[in-house]
């Protein structure tokens, strides 16, 4: 007569799985799968060093009323990835703003209230086991959002309402504490531009561009400043402190030091930028940094087809930066969708 397994056991196996390989498994018994969806397994998946970087898309369908669901990019193979439905996460909202930190997706949604006032919703992802947690909401219009991965707290950028009159104001949320830190108005230089179209944070600082202008904030110093040499950017990336940006209309993909303060351009990608180009009359969709990498939505065909395509990135001393495609496959069968947002998590 076999002997079963210790618990401790299975999860060091379970552990060293990858985990697209966890819903199959979870279906081996009612044991596994409460194994699978426990902080233990992810706990020492942690301290193995067997986490992984997963990436999660909001899709739009055209075809069911505008509903915006969340899929996860699948990948048992580089052959063979592939967007697969959340049932159990709820629909998204068109405006709402995403955060994903570690295995966390933060999810800032607007709503008014009875006596027609605006807050803002706050809605906290585990990636680990697909859960959904409320947390304090605050009475903030959120226009756009931003995390500062060093210090766990995420600021939030948007409009205050009180009575008939509105101000643009900032605000952390402490992801620890799961409390917010108390308003900041924004500085006075920044009201005689648009509200920022863009954000990103680098090298511990946060970059806001409006309209032509880019401003700046050190929250370390609370100090705002501004730099010239970031007159427009788009559709920004961040990796390993450097900004990715993609022209459609020039068919290139740029990127920004911040502490060298250049642009310049990432070499090798010419020949499959103009093939994707070809194919579609839209830029990407989405572009998100995971793991020193990039991924790339982006439509193709009239059918509307979601491709994704990996790169990676090397800088070469003298000769910049240069980008290898891994691999680029269809991840979406042909239909009426568009890529709201994607986001990458640890688990």
């Amino acid at each position: 007569m076999s002997t079963p397994l210790p618990e401790d056991v299975i999860i060091d196996i379970l552990a060293r799985v990858p985990r697209c390989n966890y819903p199959r498994l979870s279906l081996v018994s009612k044991h596994f799968g409460s194994l699978i969806a426990s902080p233990k397994l992810y706990a020492v998946r942690s301290l193995l060093r067997c986490t992984e970087h997963c990436l999660y898309v909001v899709l739009h369908n055209r075809e069911t009323g505008g509903d915006h669901r969340w899929y996860i990019l699948r990948q048992k193979t580089k052959d063979n990835p592939r967007l697969v439905l959340i049932p159990s996460l709820p629909v998204a909202q068109l405006d709402a703003s995403y955060v994903a930190m570690g295995s966390k997706i933060y999810v800032f949604d607007k709503s008014k209230t009875k006596d027609d006032s605006v807050t803002t919703n706050v809605l906290s992802i585990d990636c680990r086991s697909h859960t959904v947690q409320h947390l304090p909401s605050i009475d903030v219009h959120v226009y756009t959002t931003l995390a500062d991965i060093i210090n766990g707290k995420i600021y939030v950028l948007g409009y205050q309402y009180r009575n008939t009159n509105s101000k643009k104001v900032m605000v952390v949320l402490n992801t620890e504490t799961q409390t917010w830190e108390p308003v900041m108005t924004l500085p006075e230089t920044m009201a005689y531009y648009t509200w920022p179209s863009s954000c990103v944070m680098m090298d511990g600082k946060m970059y806001l561009r409006c309209s032509n202008k880019t401003f700046l904030y050190d929250p370390k110093e609370n100090r705002w400043e501004t730099d010239e040499k970031l007159d427009f950017w788009i559709n920004p990336c961040v990796v390993a402190d450097v900004m990715y940006c993609y022209y459609y209309d020039g068919n290139v993909l740029i990127m920004y030091d911040p502490k060298q303060r250049r642009w310049g351009k990432v070499r090798g990608l010419e020949e499959f930028l103009a093939e994707t180009k070809s194919c579609s009359t839209f830029s990407w969709t989405g572009i998100v940094g995971y793991g020193g990498k990039l991924a790339l939505f982006f439509p193709k065909g009239v059918t509307r087809e979601i491709w994704c395509a990996e790169i990676s990135l090397e800088r070469q001393e003298g000769e910049g930066t240069w980008g290898k495609v891994e691999w680029c496959h269809q991840v979406m069968v042909a239909g009426n969708f568009d890529v709201n947002k994607c986001v990458a998590v640890m688990v």
